[in-house]
């Protein structure tokens, strides 16, 4: 019998199990894959961790948006022979498509996999009770570093839009709104980075800081 190969964790697992698990993880959806970033959130939520991801309607799908357009006509398709109404459930937004994905991987008919799938939340856009949290990004995940540069790729929203989400221009009118609200607050932010540098570097030009620095740099310490 071969043996098996050991594959790498991917690097959000990775920080996971070095930094211990958070209280909540907030994921920022923009340019991740959809599939890849299902994968690594499914092994998150069984392990326990809560996850909340934000701006589902920018994920990516590998292939152009007609090819993925005609693959979820045909799963609109599919219904139960005897009353539809049983399911399967089909649904049209791109926070719940991503949920749905999630759940796939996940063995949601047993306890374990309905406490992991309690733990997931997801949206489009960012709600207010988020704006303020720290997000983050899974590079396992990420479209610009998995799919080949050239290859086409569909965005969730639109492919939303085509399969019947009504919601889409709503949505972008409270993105607009939310940005312009952040812009501010996103100045004030660059301008304490500006202050902060220009008083690491007045400290620096100092004889007295510019000694320890240099003794400390030869140790593979920094002061500042």
């Amino acid at each position: 019998r071969p043996s098996r190969v050991s594959r790498p964790f991917p690097s959000f697992v990775v920080v996971i199990i070095i930094m211990g698990f958070q209280k909540l993880v907030v994921i920022d959806c923009r340019g991740h894959l959809l599939g890849r970033l299902a994968s690594v959130v499914a092994k998150q939520l069984l392990w326990g961790q809560k996850i909340v991801c934000l701006r589902t309607e920018e994920l990516n799908i590998g292939g152009p948006l007609k090819r993925n357009h005609k693959k979820y006509m045909n799963f609109l398709a599919k219904t139960a022979n005897t009353n539809p109404r049983r399911g399967p459930r089909h649904y049209r937004s791109p926070s719940r498509i991503f949920w749905r994905a999630v759940r796939g991987m996940l063995p949601h008919k047993t306890p374990r996999g309905m406490k992991a799938i309690k733990s997931l939340k997801a949206f489009e856009g960012v709600p207010p009770a988020f704006s303020q949290f720290k997000k983050a990004c899974v590079p396992e995940a990420l479209r610009i570093l998995r799919l080949r540069p050239g290859r086409e790729f569909t965005v969730l929203g639109e492919l939303s839009v085509k399969v019947g989400w009504k919601y889409s221009s709503i949505v972008a009118r409270l993105e607009a709104a939310r940005k312009l609200q952040a812009k501010p607050r996103g100045e004030k932010k660059l301008k304490l980075q500006k202050k902060r540098a220009e008083a690491k570097k007045r400290a620096l030009a100092k004889p007295e800081i510019a000694k320890i620095s240099s003794e400390l740099a030869a140790l593979g310490y920094s002061v500042l």
